[in-house]
């Protein structure tokens, strides 16, 4: 679950990490009150800073520095409610339904500083650059070496040797080690109290006056701990979220929209994975991600018919199912049941493998559906784009 930079700065902050003061608005009102008050209080400068869940909002124009309260509400009147674009929104953008109010910083330095679960050393790993304010991606790709790592032992937590290790590393010097070191501290426990996946703090800032603040902060919680943080669930905005994956996560289905025109039902992410990959091979372009899981039931496949057949690129429906927890035959009664119910009329295409699989084709064969049943994944690939194009 992602949530808005407001937000994970508010959780920043109970954690001693410094953060520039700042208020979350939803109309143009709001924000006029939010300036008026930061320039109240002797700010050269607000930024305004639209909220929604992708990087690259400032190229895109979605972080203006204003020098006045008619250019805060200049800017605020520009940004809230625009289609902002970024590298990582898509060409259809994301509209700017909240904007970020915050007090300027006198900038001396741009840093890089990340937390993520390192799958492959099952560690926790502290990320640090000293080419910060850009994209982190584009840093490690050109010049691996800019980025300094530290692994962290699950039992010992950051060592304080481990975060002025980094400190170093960022080129920091007298009372800012000290600063940082409490940042990172701070960032520890806050990412492993809270259970996230990803924190990213680009950039962390050194000011003129020799402060460490911390000006812009990304934070992923991992989905499978949300029932320890009731609180956090609160902070889930459904709004800059996918509909038909919002749809699809009440029904406990993992779905992700593509713009392919084969959508996919399988029972493992794994095997789905690889049915995108095949499809793709075979010359067609997968609409979705979807894992039903490996107990299904019929609610469960008639949601997630819904939900493919409310893509209108869907030309195609390719279910590839390996029955072991999930029985063929138990999938192949909710599949005909969900399909008639729902009076799907779009080429259903099927590879069945696994526990009861004869039964299942059986059940397949004799359900009236205009169903194709593929021997092999390559296949029932081959029939799923065959039936796409018509």
């Amino acid at each position: 679950m992602k949530i808005h930079e407001y937000q994970a700065k508010e959780i920043l902050r109970k954690y001693g990490v410094a953060v520039p003061a700042g208020e979350m608005a939803t109309t143009l009102e709001e924000a006029d009150t939010a300036a008026k008050q930061l320039f109240s209080q002797g700010n050269a400068a607000v930024v305004v800073k639209a909220q929604i869940h992708a990087g690259g909002r400032g190229k895109g124009g979605g972080v203006k520095v204003a020098k006045s309260l008619e250019d805060a509400a200049k800017y605020a009147k520009d940004i809230l409610g625009m289609q902002l674009v970024t590298h990582q929104t898509g060409p259809a953008g994301q509209k700017v339904q909240r904007l970020l109010i915050e007090e300027g910083s006198a900038i001396d330095r741009e840093m890089y500083l990340g937390a993520v679960v390192d799958r492959a050393s099952s560690k926790i790993v502290f990320m640090a650059s000293q080419q910060g304010g850009m994209d982190i991606e584009e840093v490690a790709a050109k010049d691996p070496d800019a980025i300094f790592k530290e692994y962290i032992e699950p039992a010992e937590g950051l060592s304080p040797f481990q975060a002025r290790k980094l400190a170093f590393k960022l080129g920091l010097t007298g009372p800012q080690i000290n600063q940082a070191v409490g940042v990172m501290t701070g960032l520890y426990k806050a990412f492993t109290e809270t259970d996230c996946s990803l924190m990213e703090i680009n950039p962390l800032i050194t000011t003129r006056d020799g402060k460490v603040l911390a000006l812009d902060c990304k934070m992923d919680f991992d989905g499978n701990a949300l029932f320890r943080h009731k609180d956090l669930k609160e902070l889930r905005d459904m709004a800059e979220e996918d509909p038909l994956e919002v749809e699809a996560s009440k029904d406990a289905l993992n779905y992700i929209k593509l713009d392919g025109t084969i959508a996919c039902m399988v029972n493992g992410a794994g095997l789905a994975m690889a049915t995108m990959d095949i499809i793709s091979y075979a010359g067609g372009s997968p609409a979705n991600f979807l894992d039903v899981g490996g107990g299904a039931n019929q609610q469960q496949i008639e949601a997630a018919f819904a939900i493919l057949l409310s893509d209108k690129n869907v030309k195609a429906i390719f279910i590839n199912i390996f029955g072991g927890i999930l029985r063929v035959d138990v999938l192949a009664t909710a599949v005909v049941a969900a399909a008639k119910k729902l009076n799907v009329t779009l080429p259903i295409i099927l590879r069945l493998e696994g526990t009861n699989v004869e039964e299942g084709r059986k059940i397949i064969a004799e359900s009236g559906l205009k169903c194709q049943i593929g021997t092999t994944m390559k296949e029932a690939a081959d029939l799923a784009v065959a039936a796409a194009k018509g």
